[in-house]
């Protein structure tokens, strides 16, 4: 398909940093592998039920990779439920209690989360090493700017890009003492620019996967600007493994923004994309009523598509002529298009059920 064609076109762009490959679960990440979507479930670990409802919500939305919270050892039975209903891979953030992270690997956790700098002293740090290694399961070296080494922060002042690498190769070379190298690393900062320089440097520093994301984003508005800003310009850049956009909201959100951003760079083609014009003094047709229907619709569509909604017949399809279906707006009616060239015309009221059926011929 055109669409499809494109997108090979600009993936080659795309010179993507060689990384070690690492296996959460059955999901590889790192190796050349495609550029994984994560999420974390938003319910208190002690209530299982809604844990469990929010997993299976998350899955169907196209997560691939689930982390949940493990504050405490009741909420380490949350793992093994959540191995039972979904077939994701399951990640164990752990902070301070080395032991919950023993206890997660015993229950079936996928991959550990964890920063070894605050879980004590090289003997508990080895005991979650030894216990990682002998389950196979990897580990997430978890490094955000809200909370550096006290050293670190002396030696920078603040937590700057390079405060974040320093403290990330620190958390490598204590899993490297013990023989270890099935690492993930990441490198949160809230400040856009400082995430984007760390993880700049960290790629020039070593070849473990890097897990990308903007930290305490926000709420759903400045969260996705600022996650696209940070996280699209490292994709761009061939850097990135897998990525969370972390919202204040929904965590499905997360997950369909996280697609829509990796489908956006080329990086993906297994969806559907649609582009859409903004409006103008020519638009005949509620443009933005059916935008928006268009765009729920193909949520559901899992083909490497580019489906085009504009607003007048002047330039729509010349300009959405790269795109594979799409539709144009007239007084009341509305063109339907395939590559560029008009198939028929049909009644404005019509437009979303005559496009889908379109795209269920592609």
């Amino acid at each position: 398909m055109m669409s499809q064609r494109l997108n090979q076109v600009i993936a080659e762009m795309i010179n993507r940093r060689k990384t070690r490959m690492v296996l959460v679960g059955g999901v590889p990440i790192g190796g050349g592998s495609p550029v994984t979507v994560q999420s974390m479930l938003s319910v208190p670990a002690s209530n299982i039920k809604r844990c469990v409802e929010q997993a299976k919500s998350l899955e169907s939305a196209g997560c691939e990779i689930l982390r949940t919270a493990v504050p405490d050892i009741n909420a380490v039975k949350l793992i093994s439920a959540l191995k039972e209903a979904v077939s994701i891979p399951i990640v164990a953030d752990i902070h301070f209690d080395y032991k919950l992270a023993l206890e997660s690997a015993a229950a079936g956790a996928d991959k550990i989360r964890i920063n070894p700098g605050n879980i004590g002293d090289e003997s508990r740090i080895k005991a979650v090493v030894d216990e990682c290694k002998r389950r196979n399961i990897p580990i997430r070296i978890g490094v955000n700017s809200g909370s550096l080494e006290k050293e670190i922060l002396a030696r920078y002042g603040h937590p700057t890009a390079e405060a974040l690498r320093d403290s990330a190769m620190y958390h490598v070379s204590l899993l490297e003492k013990f023989d270890f190298d099935k690492i993930v690393l990441s490198l949160k900062s809230s400040d856009v620019p400082t995430m984007v320089r760390a993880y700049e440097l960290i790629s020039e520093s070593c070849d473990y996967p890097l897990h990308l994301g903007v930290t305490e984003a926000g709420t759903e508005r400045m969260g996705l600007l600022k996650s696209a800003a940070g996280i699209g310009a490292l994709l761009l850049k061939g850097i990135g493994d897998t990525i969370r956009i972390s919202l204040t909201a929904n965590p499905v959100r997360e997950v369909e923004a996280a697609r829509d951003l990796l489908s956006g760079l080329g990086l993906r083609n297994n969806c559907a994309t649609m582009v859409s014009c903004p409006t103008c003094g020519r638009t005949g047709i509620d443009l933005i009523k059916i935008a928006n229907q268009v765009e729920e619709r193909l949520k559901n569509v899992k083909k490497p598509i580019k489906v085009a909604v504009m607003g007048c017949v002047v330039n729509g399809p010349g300009e959405a002529r790269e795109a594979d279906v799409g539709i144009a707006g007239g007084q009341g009616k509305v063109v339907i298009f395939k590559k560029g060239q008009v198939v028929r015309t049909v009644d404005e009221n019509l437009a979303v059920d005559e496009l889908m059926k379109e795209i269920e011929l592609l």
